[in-house]
């Protein structure tokens, strides 16, 4: 992991309604070049700091954020968190780990505090352009990895202490796709995340 990760961040939306601390380091930070990744944010990538879901608090002004149920390539979907003025998406959940970790989009982070995030690996290198090269000591993967080969044993650890809701929620639900695009607020959303303060 980069040696410039800080303990705590903050960051937020673009018209500043939804505003977020991270009150934790990251569990690893990917760059996904998938063809997914690229039409969600209009780029070529996505920056992604992984982190538990429970390690993201809200600021006390700020409303819940809209929760987008959207497909996937694995066919079980992605619940991405949009402010709901503004529509800027700062994080995502996806059926591998259930409402449990965050996927945060880095560029949502306060100014200064995004400039020194290095992703830990570059995922789905198959699906980039061509004409983006990436830094020759970069860890590369051609489409996803195994963690235990990849994550540090710090984050490992934490991963584990999660595991047993993790496999709780794959068995009870285990996907976010239901076959249509679907914005939750309210109950819905409260009931998709039970237990989570995002």
């Amino acid at each position: 992991m980069s040696s410039s990760i800080q303990a705590s961040y903050t960051g937020g939306c673009a018209c500043g309604h939804i505003r977020y601390t991270l009150n934790a380091t990251p569990l690893i930070i990917h760059c996904c070049h998938c063809y997914i990744c690229q039409k969600e944010n209009g780029s070529a990538f996505a920056l992604n700091l992984l982190i538990e879901s429970d390690k993201v608090t809200l600021d006390n002004s700020s409303e819940k954020p809209l929760a987008v149920r959207t497909p996937t390539d694995s066919g079980k979907g992605q619940l991405i968190s949009r402010c709901p003025k503004c529509y800027v998406a700062v994080w995502s959940h996806y059926a591998g780990a259930g409402p449990y970790i965050a996927f945060v989009k880095v560029g949502t982070l306060d100014g200064e505090m995004k400039k020194n995030i290095v992703p830990d690996i570059h995922i789905f290198a198959a699906s980039k352009p061509d004409w983006l090269k990436l830094p020759e000591d970069a860890l590369i993967s051609e489409e996803f990895y195994k963690m235990h080969e990849v994550w540090s044993k710090q984050s490992l650890e934490r991963f584990s202490a999660m595991k047993a809701e993790i496999s709780k929620w794959k068995e009870d639900v285990g996907s976010f796709w239901i076959g249509e695009i679907e914005t939750l607020k309210g109950n819905k959303l409260d009931t998709c995340l039970a237990r989570l303060k995002v």
